[in-house]
């Protein structure tokens, strides 16, 4: 039948209902700071938001957003080939081209549609892509719809790469390669100094999403192109507006004039409504911040440490390194809901993955920083952690 490929998710969903747990869904009623709000009728500490610079409830966002509101209207009830371009997409496009240091800016409705509709669009039949094999879902949708060939190499394995580039022989030269540069389930950071040394070596495009770490590294906020030292080696930067800047949206940037042609080839671009104007003027006052007030990182990553620490102190599994995004790997997915449940208890939100959506068969306990949290606030999060491990709930051998 049409809907038994959904069977196993429909029972998924039964069991949770079953335990009185919303892992996924969750409603969140109230939001009474960047990292405070109520859900599920508790109040808890947010730390499953992306808000990494905690600029979404930024008072000099929220008033650009509401001038532009009264000033523009709700939305632009277009797309952008339609009646949907207004000048300050225009103007968001030329401040984040500045931003990079290139030419040629593309603004998008969402991140997924930037990254899918970019990576759908660039390459096609008769064309090579070479992508991380833990690459972003909108990543493999866009490849999907390309029509090229598609190899994965091993995550963050430059190493395997060059193997494959080896293998296409003259096809390398023109091959799109694909990374990420902070990883949204584990936030390991992608090897970027010798991703680019490979592309030099044997030829190709790369193309590089910086969704989790643009705002979050590189000294003006860049990403991890700028933090590896070799943006000069990258030929399309993907994000998004949902993380460090605080609001919908995404973007693509590039040093290729071709980029302002591949603009109306995009079917994600051409199909879907621009942003509305409130959307576009916090965005724009977002990047501005990122730009002026480099402390916003340094508080980021003071807390992204002081949390990735406490809960390696507890012998829990987190990733290879610290960076905003600190999860915790588990083997049990019975375990896992109830310590989701536990944490939410506790008055700490964060998010359970679960595979296909995890990079491997484990279950995640996922939490994302932000420079908005207090050291109080990081503290608690470990003690969540700490009661579980106290109480037999969560320990070392359950985690991964």
């Amino acid at each position: 039948m049409l809907f038994d490929k959904f069977k196993e998710m429909a029972d998924f969903q039964v069991e949770l209902a079953r335990r009185e747990v919303k892992p996924f869904g969750a409603v969140t009623e109230k939001i009474i700071s960047a990292t405070e709000g109520i859900v599920e009728g508790r109040e808890v500490i947010l730390a499953g938001t992306n808000n990494y610079l905690g600029l979404s409830f930024d008072a000099r966002c929220i008033a650009k957003a509401q001038e532009a509101a009264g000033r523009w209207g709700t939305g632009t009830t277009g797309s952008r080939l339609a009646n949907g371009s207004f000048s300050e997409h225009q103007a968001l496009e030329d401040e984040i081209a500045a931003f990079y240091g290139v030419d040629h800016a593309i603004v998008f409705s969402t991140g997924y549609a930037a990254t899918s509709g970019m990576c759908a669009t660039l390459a096609g039949p008769g064309d090579v892509i070479l992508l991380d094999a833990d690459s972003h879902a909108s990543i493999y949708a866009g490849v999907t719809l390309s029509g090229a060939d598609i190899i994965r190499f091993k995550h963050n394995n430059p190493d395997d790469l060059a193997k494959r580039m080896r293998r296409l022989g003259d096809r390398a030269q023109d091959a799109l390669i694909i990374a990420e540069g902070i990883y949204s389930m584990l936030g390991d950071v992608a090897p970027l100094k010798e991703i680019a040394a490979v592309k030099r070596e044997y030829g190709g495009y790369l193309f590089l999403d910086e969704a989790h770490s643009m705002g979050a590294l590189g000294a003006t906020g860049r990403g991890a192109a700028q933090a590896a030292g070799i943006e000069d080696d990258v030929d399309f930067i993907a994000g998004t507006f949902s993380k460090s800047l605080g609001s919908i949206g995404g973007f693509c940037v590039s040093p290729h004039a071709e980029l302002e042609a591949i603009r109306f080839c995009i079917k994600a671009y051409i199909f879907t409504a621009s942003s509305s104007p409130s959307i576009i003027a916090s965005t724009r006052e977002a990047l501005r911040i990122i730009a002026a007030e480099p402390g916003l990182r340094d508080t980021l990553w003071d807390n992204a440490n002081r949390l990735y620490d406490g809960l390696k102190a507890l012998g829990l599994a987190v990733g290879p390194t610290a960076s905003p995004v600190v999860a915790v790997q588990m083997t049990d997915r019975s375990i896992t809901i109830d310590c989701w449940k536990a944490l939410l208890e506790a008055g700490v939100y964060v998010n359970m993955v679960i595979p296909p959506a995890s990079p491997s068969t484990n279950f995640l306990l996922r939490n994302s920083v932000s420079a908005a949290h207090s050291t109080a606030q990081i503290d608690t999060i470990i003690a969540a952690y700490a009661d579980l491990v106290q109480r037999g709930l969560l320990t070392p051998e359950q985690a991964a």
